[in-house]
């Protein structure tokens, strides 16, 4: 009809149902204007991941020395392309709840240690709520996972799937997923 249509929503699913533009709004203030798929794979900045994302991105802070990555819990990957670039210091390490698994899935994976804050079972997926060294963290997994409140387990992200913010909250690199989508 060539009318143009602006729908608001709280829902991050449904604004990438809809495609074309997406504003990310945070406070009152655009953090983020673009196509809906390329603001979801390369937000702008930590706040626009953080509410770009449904649950919310996780987050952990992490140290560049030398070649390394260095995570909570001793967890240290090489810093690999775009990051091996990266100047040393203090970072913002996130990702997104569908990538944290209880389960390992591959030899290349961050392992690190939570204890289970409670479940919400939806039926075809599960939100495992958990804390890590004070953060908490949402897992987003397929299929009914009915984990007792206060278990301690590990969980795993796959590198690909981390993204770095530097101190000011600016994405500094998406992951090597993002860019392959």
């Amino acid at each position: 009809s060539g009318a143009i249509f602006v729908y608001a929503t709280t829902e991050p699913h449904e604004a990438l149902l809809l495609g074309g533009n997406t504003a990310c709004m945070w406070e009152g203030r655009i953090t983020q204007f673009g196509l809906t798929p390329d603001v979801y794979r390369q937000p702008a900045d930590a706040t626009t991941a953080q509410v770009f994302s449904d649950p919310p991105m996780n987050f952990l802070p992490v140290v560049k020395a030398g070649d390394r990555l260095n995570f909570g819990d001793g967890q240290s990957v090489g810093a690999a392309g775009t990051l091996a670039n990266l100047p040393e210091g203090s970072y913002l390490a996130g990702f997104r709840p569908n990538h944290l698994h209880v389960q390992r899935h591959g030899a290349d994976v961050l392992a690190f240690a939570a204890s289970v804050v409670g479940t919400e079972i939806t039926g075809s997926e599960s939100f495992v709520h958990m804390d890590h060294q004070g953060q908490r963290w949402v897992a987003l997994v397929h299929g009914v996972q009915d984990i007792a409140t206060g278990t301690a387990r590990e969980v795993y992200v796959d590198p690909r799937y981390v993204y770095i913010f530097n101190a000011e909250g600016r994405l500094v690199d998406a992951g090597s997923y993002a860019s392959a989508a």
